[in-house]
């Protein structure tokens, strides 16, 4: 199958490198980049990419802007942040793909990187995402902090996975960010748009594990059982040091969400007093 790449861009000097590097074998790289002010736009160029330029709103408005603006090569477009690279195994599985697949989209899985190792375990491996979708059958949905699919499309499932280099700025890019994800999450956790708890036993894989994630809001002490689920029911222990820093971290962005979401209900509270 060939593809085009479509790769969402802010201020990605360092990252580009590696992540261009891996899909220098695609004839048709198109960034939308938002406004970036470091190198960006000249490592980006430098590689042959197509660059077009738009204020951030939303991961999915990012990538729905590109789908109805920009006119691809190819019918098959795979998406990419900055961070993440194409493993040659993926590779190898897109080229093994047919262009006439019944299917509108696949799902796709990141493996996440930390201190050079692969969260395995503590990364929660494999967490399946839209990443490749058929050009004129597909559009994203903006849900929490990410993009999910709409209801309704054929989507198939790839073994191998792309890997994730989620902390290639540092520890407190990653926390800044995680910031601004809990006030997205505790605003989801507060209007309740997400997917209904029946789909615990009628939903698939990834459906099931979005439901749990709407059940896990509804619990006590959401920071420690996030840190004993990821660390020792997800088997985190076994990625050693790397799998426990990860796992107190993931409880330290659950613990970001529950201060939000206290202080959100308490204005609500104050507004219909």
């Amino acid at each position: 199958m060939k593809i085009s790449v479509l790769l969402l861009t802010l201020n990605e000097e360092a990252n580009l490198p590696a992540c261009l590097s891996a899909i220098a074998w695609c004839d048709d790289v198109v960034v939308v980049d938002s406004f970036s002010s470091d190198g960006t736009m000249q490592v980006e160029q430098a590689a042959g990419a197509r660059v077009v330029q738009r204020a951030f709103t939303n991961f999915a408005e990012q990538r729905n802007f590109a789908l109805d603006a920009i006119t691809f090569r190819h019918d098959w477009i795979l998406h990419l942040d900055a961070d993440e690279v194409v493993t040659d195994e993926l590779k190898s599985e897109i080229d093994r793909l047919d262009e006439s697949s019944p299917f509108d989209a696949y799902r796709i899985a990141g493996k996440l990187m930390f201190g050079g190792h692969w969260l395995r375990f503590a990364g929660m491996y494999p967490v399946f995402q839209v990443r490749l979708t058929r050009r004129g059958a597909f559009r994203f949905v903006q849900i929490g902090h990410g993009q999910r699919e709409p209801d309704g499309l054929r989507l198939g499932v790839l073994k191998e996975g792309y890997a994730h280099y989620g902390f290639s700025k540092g520890l407190p890019d990653w926390i800044e960010r995680h910031r601004r994800y809990a006030a997205e999450e505790a605003a989801l956790a507060m209007t309740g748009q997400r997917v209904g708890l029946s789909r615990l036993i009628t939903g698939d894989r990834v459906e099931r594990r979005r439901a749990a994630k709407l059940l896990s809001y509804r619990l006590p002490f959401r920071p420690f059982l996030r840190f004993i689920y990821v660390y020792l029911l997800r088997l985190g222990f076994l990625d050693g040091t790397a799998g426990y820093r990860y796992a107190r971290l993931l409880a330290f962005y659950e613990s970001m969400i529950d201060t939000m979401v206290r202080r959100d209900s308490g204005l609500e509270r104050l507004k219909g007093a």
